[in-house]
């Protein structure tokens, strides 16, 4: 019986699959139907994306510009972002804090404390590919704002006795701008600070955050709650009694 299209592209797919397997993890072969309207398709891509399901990628679609940065500009961020805080909240009231200043919330900073709107504007809302040289020229200018909720999240836990940790995928090297720009928002009274230093550079983000939370758990602190942009922020080992990610259709860092 002769091979159909169908049946040939299939076997092309799984023969290219065993050439390199790798080819699967660094995009998605997920495609929406072709007769999704541009709005729908984006709307839909953008939740993929947030509940990781899109896999990975390297730029949103190139026809969903107009739609993140109507979402990112718009009250149904807002919106997003300050229901997930309500649902921190709530959780994190339920936590028996012991006193002892090791129950530890952790925190990214990067699209969760602070916003880098800004920069990615003038960069086509994540549809250019990243460059490291002109994102390393904003963050070392300190102007990043606050989330408005992420500030309000901040300060209830720190009001509710957790102590405070900052996990940053940011260089060493970049500390000082970091520590004023946070506390120039208005972010205060965190017990560490924790950036990558050079043995830990090459290291996938999921890897790295996970070491560190490692770390602070070999020297008794309880990681009560984990709240990041990204998947690799959460996942991992050494992982939070409950995680937390909050809203970023521009970037995906595994």
């Amino acid at each position: 019986m002769a091979s159909s299209p169908r049946s040939f592209s299939i076997l092309f797919f799984f023969f290219i699959f065993l050439i390199d397997p790798s080819i699967s993890t660094r995009t998605s072969f997920i495609k929406l139907p072709g007769s999704v309207d541009g709005s729908r398709y984006c709307d839909s891509w953008r939740l993929a994306a947030e509940t990781n399901n899109a896999g990975t990628w390297d730029v949103i679609p190139s026809v969903c510009v107009d739609s993140v940065a109507d979402y990112l500009n718009g009250e149904q961020f807002l919106s997003d972002y300050n229901v997930i805080a309500d649902y921190v909240i709530a959780f994190a009231k339920t936590v028996e804090i012991s006193g002892d200043d090791k129950d530890v919330w952790i925190f990214d900073i990067d699209e969760t404390l602070l916003t880098n709107i800004d920069y990615y504007k003038a960069h086509g809302y994540g549809s250019e590919p990243f460059d490291s040289n002109s994102y390393n020229e904003w963050v070392v200018q300190g102007t990043a704002p606050a989330f408005d909720a992420s500030l309000r999240l901040y300060n209830a836990l720190k009001k509710l006795g957790f102590t405070i940790i900052l996990l940053t995928g940011r260089d060493e090297d970049q500390r000082s701008f970091t520590e004023t720009n946070l506390r120039d928002v208005g972010y205060s009274g965190w017990e560490r600070l924790l950036l990558r230093g050079p043995k830990d550079q090459g290291t996938s983000a999921t890897n790295y955050k996970s070491e560190q939370r490692s770390k602070l758990i070999e020297e008794g602190f309880k990681i009560r709650g984990n709240t990041g942009d990204q998947w690799s922020d959460l996942l991992g080992f050494a992982v939070a009694d409950r995680s937390f990610k909050v809203p970023n259709p521009m970037y995906y860092i595994a």
